[in-house]
């Protein structure tokens, strides 16, 4: 294995129809027109020295080295900022060119340190590759005059341009002696990330890298992309464990295991030791960007709290005690016979996970229904988008968003509604501003003023801020104007749809109950901003929908993503670039949990159990007889514990405890199973419940496929060894064969294959497919051999598009004077999900604790000022957190995340769900809050429970 080194072309490709060719150094090149003569002669093979140019940002033309001479041209443009033209003639190396570069090379130098063999960008540093290029051998002015290099003047006064090296970030460093001001941090901080945290300070000698108004990297507005770290062709900005570890020696493409994005990274590697990770250039999701957590927040992969060894004990009361993985296996699989034998069949299930391969989830739902013999299996996926398996479904035909990441390039109006792309899925919200900045306008649906609505160089056109759980009622008012002011592309409804059932949707929505000044009176959105907003959305060209657990998370969840739905249609938003609907996943395979049958009615496909033919297929592959009845949900199975007929369960890699509404009755309902088995990194807060603890493995650890937003299926690979000796699929395969199965997988391609052989959408994917190509986007099969970026492109895969009428139902979940606000719950950039990684990282230096925002209206009147203890109850329970007093959420609104297990803040919501999927309300929570003083009585308990929970006896070594 060798580093993997990406061709830097100088300038970004350009796409064009049109064609020019030149000559560079006596070669002929053709290009696209536009093209940048660096760039041309760099896919010719000819490298002009640069410094300041790079092709993940625009040309800038400061360095000078890239000088050319071009015939019939006075002086030496830049070659960067110098587009081709028809027959130019370029000439990169003359005697004219060579003195005029080792010259400005000399000027760089004799302001830089020369401390190359200590630094620890050595070996990686294109000042020293440029000082080679250009074959720098003296250097003629010297540092004793004005510098930013030494600390000190040589007659031992301070000298006022040094600056020390700021190391407030917890990843990487800044050292402004090293900064040769090329600008590159600056234009990747504004053209790639949109944050514009960096500027150039002061002017000519004095100039330098600022974060802000002189801050530190820590204190300004930087988000810790790595987008400037990335950029920096020297030493100034530097990973710190670059300079712990040094340089790597080789690196594996692998694919980032937090949000739906699905970033590809190149895990740059010392043997078994993780170096950095680099986004790569080559990953079609992300295009070279990332954001602070696949980037830099990989450390709990070798955090301390770590389990490495299996675990077991006999009462949740009881330390756990090591053992073998025989010994658990054994206890495992024994203690589920019993319970099958004593209870029947049906008395145990799984939970797959979405953070875990397609392997290992297709695995985990097969270990239900060909070992335990029922379809009891469910996944967090359902928790979260399964209103849109079932409404996509419905409408479309299939259970998946329609795009790829790069049709945003093309969109006119992006309507975002319930999502908050910028921390939720920053490289693509980084895409998705760059679009703004570039002309595209934005429609916002959402009851707090996400960063998108106004943020630098871009303003929402419209942001309707309506009362949570009133999204249904607003989708369809939109809908109303467009088909009242004949707005509809009627050609696109009439060629792709069903007109008869349109028409009826039509005189549904057009009702005078769904004008904008009805809706105006549950939604508090005024009525000319909801019918401005579906004006420029019908009007305005190319149309995308972006949506995500704000839509899907409430009682209406699937009736809300048929009113997407019937918005895309009715205005001829499907089927091409740029437009669509595209729900954006929050965890890193919740798409591939769905597609491999996590579902208790649906197997692999989305083919329900039912269906012979469906069964038959799996049958015969599995040699089994498959159980024809749907299983049960998670809530299902808890309530079943609860009533004394559901004993025992398998979880893979999901926190349900933490993560899943109603914490008390989740807490119940585990407590009543007498053999939980939690297979994951760590004690996690169900692990406080269970009796047999099974060590998982990081995605460093294993080999597999994720399946992102997009539908793109893409590689995972092992940079590492499992650290407890197995990788996931390992693991659940050992389960499988202790309870008396016969599997024999040797690696998790063999497991695709049969993902292949048995599922429709997935029939041409393989490992050497993948391998080859990066990857691929689902469907790909013999009528979609090369994958289906766009979908329904000629036609819907249900045939005709379905238009259904969306009747607006409010919860029951109301308020009152008991509870008069309404909470609603969300994330953050620099936490994931319930925090078991990134609360094992240094990214807790941005969010340590959950907060409770408040409206500063609401907060006068109870007398809650920023920072106070709060006490938040809702009719399920109760919890306390800190207070942060904002105009982001309107009076009557409150809003928390949900990352840190001390807030437990599902603790507050309730058991209301989705009416066609059973997703969980968790948007919509009645609550009053008060002042206290400090952690409620409950958290107090709970913490020494969980305490208690955790002891261990430590009797083996890892991975015994």
């Amino acid at each position: 294995m060798d580093l993997i080194k990406e061709k830097n072309f100088g300038t970004p490709e350009v796409k064009s129809d049109k064609t020019v060719s030149l000559t560079v150094d006596g070669f002929e090149i053709t290009v696209p027109e536009g093209t940048s003569v660096m760039r041309a002669a760099s896919e010719a093979g000819i490298e002009i020295p640069r410094l300041c140019a790079t092709d993940m940002v625009q040309s800038f033309g400061s360095c000078r080295l890239c000088l050319v001479e071009i015939d019939g041209r006075r002086g030496t443009p830049s070659s960067c900022t110098t587009p081709v033209s028809p027959g130019m003639v370029v000439h990169t190396q003359t005697d004219r060119l060579k003195k005029l570069r080792r010259s400005v090379m000399e000027l760089y130098i004799s302001d830089h340190p020369l401390d190359c063999l200590t630094c620890a960008a050595n070996g990686d540093c294109e000042l020293q590759d440029m000082a080679g290029a250009v074959g720098l051998r003296d250097v003629r002015f010297g540092q004793k005059g004005a510098n930013h290099v030494f600390a000190r003047e040589s007659d031992g006064s301070d000298n006022f341009r040094w600056m020390p090296k700021d190391e407030s970030n917890p990843y990487f460093t800044y050292d402004p002696s090293k900064c040769i001001v090329c600008s590159r941090c600056v234009r990747a901080c504004e053209e790639v990330q949109g944050t514009f945290a960096l500027t150039i300070e002061g002017r000519g000698f004095d100039s330098r890298v600022s974060p802000g108004m002189h801050e530190s990297f820590l204190g300004s507005e930087c988000v810790s992309c790595g987008a400037c770290v990335q950029a920096c062709p020297t030493g100034t900005l530097q990973e710190k464990s670059i300079i712990e570890i040094g340089q790597p020696e080789h690196s594996v493409v692998t694919t980032c295991a937090y949000c739906g994005v699905g970033c590809s990274f190149k895990a740059e590697m010392r043997g078994e030791e993780l170096v950095r990770m680099v986004p790569y250039k080559a990953g079609e999701a992300n295009r070279g960007h990332s954001c602070v957590k696949g980037r830099f927040a990989y450390g709990y992969a070798n955090h301390g709290d770590r389990i490495l060894n299996p675990m077991i004990r006999e009462k949740t009361s009881d330390p756990w005690r090591e053992v073998s993985w025989e010994e658990a296996l054994t206890h495992m699989a024994n203690e589920f016979r019993r319970l099958q034998y004593q209870y029947g069949r049906e008395s145990i299930g799984v939970i797959t996970s979405s953070r875990c391969t397609n392997e290992e989830t297709y695995l985990v739902q097969k270990l239900a229904r060909a070992v335990f013999g029922n379809n009891n299996t469910d996944t967090c996926a359902r928790v979260c988008h399964s209103p849109t398996g079932y409404g996509l479904g419905q409408t479309f035909g299939t259970s998946a968003g329609t795009q790829n990441f790069d049709s945003v390039e093309h969109s006119d109006v992006v309507l975002v509604i319930g999502a908050n792309p910028t921390d939720g899925h920053p490289v693509f919200g980084a895409r998705l501003k760059k679009r703004l900045r570039a002309g595209a306008k934005l429609i916002v649906i959402d009851p707090r003023r996400i960063d998108l609505v106004r943020s630098p160089h871009i303003e929402a056109a419209h942001h309707l801020a309506l009362r949570p759980g009133t999204n249904v009622a607003v989708l369809t008012s939109l809908a109303h104007v467009i088909v009242t002011e004949k707005l509809y592309d009627e050609a696109f409804i009439r060629a792709r749809c069903d007109w008869d059932e349109f028409q009826d949707w039509a005189d549904f929505v057009a009702d005078p109950a769904h004008s904008p000044e009805e809706v105006a009176k549950l939604s508090g959105v005024p009525a000319e901003e909801i019918r401005a907003a579906a004006r420029l959305f019908a009007t305005g060209g190319n149309g995308a929908i972006y949506y995500g657990l704000g839509v899907t998370e409430h009682s209406q969840g699937s009736t809300a993503v048929m009113a997407i739905a019937n918005l895309a249609m009715a205005t001829g938003n499907i089927g091409r670039p740029g437009v669509g609907v595209n729900p954006l996943r929050g965890q890193n395979n919740v798409q591939g949990s769905c597609d491999m049958g996590s579902f208790p009615h649906e197997l692999p496909g989305y083919r329900h159990v039912s269906i012979d033919a469906v069964r038959e297929t799996f049958e015969a592959v599995w040699g089994v007889t498959l159980d024809k009845e749907p299983g049960l949900r998670i809530n299902n199975m808890l309530d079943a514990a609860v009533d004394g007929s559901f004993k025992g369960i398998y979880i893979q890699g999901e926190d349900i405890l933490q993560s899943d509404p109603d914490t008390h009755h989740v807490a119940a309902g585990l407590a009543a199973m007498e053999c939980v088995v939690v297979h994951d990194l760590f004690l996690n807060e169900t692990a406080n419940h269970a009796h047999v603890f099974l060590p998982g493995s990081t995605f460093l650890e294993k080999d597999g496929t994720f399946t992102n937003a997009e539908r793109r299926i893409n590689r995972v690979r092992k940079v590492m060894s499992p650290k407890a000796g197995y990788a996931d699929w390992e693991v659940t395969q050992l389960v499988a064969n202790a309870m008396g199965a016969n599997w024999s997988y040797s690696h998790p391609s063999e497991i695709m294959a049969e993902i292949a052989a048995t599922t429709p959408g997935f029939a041409n994917v393989t490992y050497e497919m993948l391998d080859e190509r990066g990857s691929v986007q689902w469907p790909c099969n013999d009528a979609a051999p090369e994958g289906t970026p766009v979908m329904h492109v000629d036609g819907f895969v249900r045939g005709k598009g379905k238009f259904i009428r969306t009747e607006y139902v409010a919860t029951d979940e109301r308020t009152g004077p008991r509870f008069p606000l309404l909470l609603t719950t969300g994330r953050i950039l620099s936490q994931y999900n319930v925090g078991a990684q990134t609360r094992r990282t240094e990214n807790g230096v941005w969010h340590d604790e959950d907060r409770l925002e408040i409206n500063p209206i609401d907060a006068e009147m109870r007398g809650v000022k920023d920072g106070d203890w709060v006490r938040i109850a809702s009719r399920s329970g109760e919890t306390s957190l800190r207070a942060l007093i904002t105009d982001r959420v309107a009076a009557g609104v409150v809003y928390t995340t949900f990352h840190h297990p001390s807030t437990q803040a599902n603790v507050v919501t309730t058991d209301y769900s989705d009416w066609a999927t059973n997703c969980p309300e968790y948007k919509v929570t009645a609550v009053q809050i008060s002042l206290s003083n400090g952690p409620s009585d409950w958290q107090v308990e709970y913490e020494e429970q969980a305490r208690k929970a955790r002891r261990i006896t430590h009797t083996l070594d890892a991975a015994e």
